[in-house]
């Protein structure tokens, strides 16, 4: 089993990234990933109504799925990035298709079981979260979603440059200037993805160090 990660790192991580939002309004800049991109064209293949976004910061994601017509639930830990959120979604009149809830991972999804129809993470699940709190939210994921509802998520794995560096926490959790995260091997995937179907494990690179990720994408069976 692997070791427990610092119990205060939570609140610390917690605390980081409000200072972050606070210090580095819309620091991801405005236009969407690419991976919110391919989740988007994604859910409107499978005809997808009602989306959600966990660790949606400041809402470049979110907004482009509200742009392109989906009803939109944004959850994130920071008050400060969601605040971001409702402002440009309200300069952009999209308020009608988008609602925010302040939520951490670590608890149960404010939503309903079966209530929505496709599911997105970007690296949400790489940060300082356990093995075991990882899977509880994969779980929570698969219980809001409607049967063949997908779930497009993004981590760093254990390729990135930055595994193994930095301050160790346990659990494959490193610290590297003052953002802590946990580090996927294929494996781990694997283990999320039992009693879903796995439709793609798909590399890529992101930034300019550049960090390396999985764009992992499974549905929950009909």
């Amino acid at each position: 089993m692997p070791a427990d990660p610092d119990p205060d790192l939570a609140q610390q991580q917690r605390t980081h990234w409000q200072h972050t939002y606070g210090d580095h309004p819309r620091m991801y800049g405005r236009a969407p990933s690419s991976p919110a991109e391919h989740a988007a064209a994604l859910f409107a293949e499978t005809g997808a109504r009602d989306v959600v976004e966990l660790g949606a910061g400041h809402g470049r994601d979110a907004l482009h799925f509200a742009r392109a017509g989906f009803r939109v639930t944004a959850t994130d830990i920071s008050p400060t990035g969601l605040a971001q959120l409702r402002h440009d979604a309200e300069t952009e009149q999209l308020t009608g298709r988008l609602a925010t809830a302040a939520h951490d991972a670590r608890a149960p999804l404010p939503l309903a079981a079966g209530s929505v129809d496709g599911v997105f993470a970007h690296m949400l699940l790489c940060m300082a979260l356990s093995t075991a709190e990882i899977t509880a939210l994969v779980e929570e994921v698969a219980r809001v979603l409607r049967p063949g509802g997908t779930f497009v998520y993004t981590v760093r794995h254990t390729g990135d440059t930055h595994y193994g560096a930095g301050t160790a926490h346990g659990d494959d959790i490193f610290e590297h200037g003052g953002f802590a995260v946990h580090f996927f091997s294929r494996d781990l995937v694997g283990r999320l993805a039992r009693g879903w179907d796995l439709d793609e494990v798909h590399p890529f690179e992101e930034g300019d160090l550049p960090r390396r990720l999985w764009r992992i994408t499974q549905r929950r069976p009909r």
